[in-house]
């Protein structure tokens, strides 16, 4: 699958783009300009690392129409009130970039480089979208993980990296 860090080239540098106002829209943006499916969730936080150098994005605004990320309303260009613990992410439904990469970084056709072992987790058969049987995505399929030694820090991860708290 398409997640990571997302990161846009402007004025001959990547840069990322602040979590402030990111959500849903905004990444089905970032999703559909790598050609990487629908977007399944918007994290923030710096959930795949922090980046560095310039935030170039702030306040990002889709309307989840546009073409490209740089076609939505945001701060201009570089000024931001950011720091890379709030950088944007995204987890795209598409596989156009296997799971486990970030950044996947926004410029022409989006290039996607591998340097993380992101992967992807869902809940399911819960009462809501932060409870539930933790599943795990490998191999290309959904499979369940085992409670041996499943413990609270265990689940504290899960949670952080739904977004969950």
């Amino acid at each position: 699958r398409c997640a990571g860090r997302v990161e846009v080239f402007h004025n001959k540098k990547w840069g990322t783009v602040c979590d402030d106002n990111w959500d849903l829209l905004d990444a089905e943006v970032v999703c559909r300009q790598l050609d990487c499916g629908r977007a399944l969730s918007a994290p923030g936080g710096g959930q795949f690392g922090r980046g560095d150098g310039i935030i170039w994005m702030d306040e990002t605004n889709c309307t989840g129409m546009e073409s490209t990320l740089s076609a939505c309303r945001a701060r201009p260009w570089g000024i931001n009130n950011c720091y890379h613990g709030e950088d944007a992410g995204v987890v795209c439904s598409g596989d156009q970039c296997s799971f486990g990469i970030g950044p996947c970084k926004v410029a022409g056709g989006g290039v996607c480089s591998a340097v993380s072992t992101f992967a992807p987790v869902r809940l399911v058969d819960g009462p809501g979208r932060c409870a539930g049987r933790v599943e795990v995505f490998h191999n290309e399929k959904w499979g369940t993980v085992c409670d041996d030694s499943w413990d609270f820090v265990d689940a504290k991860v899960v949670c952080r990296q739904l977004d969950c708290g």
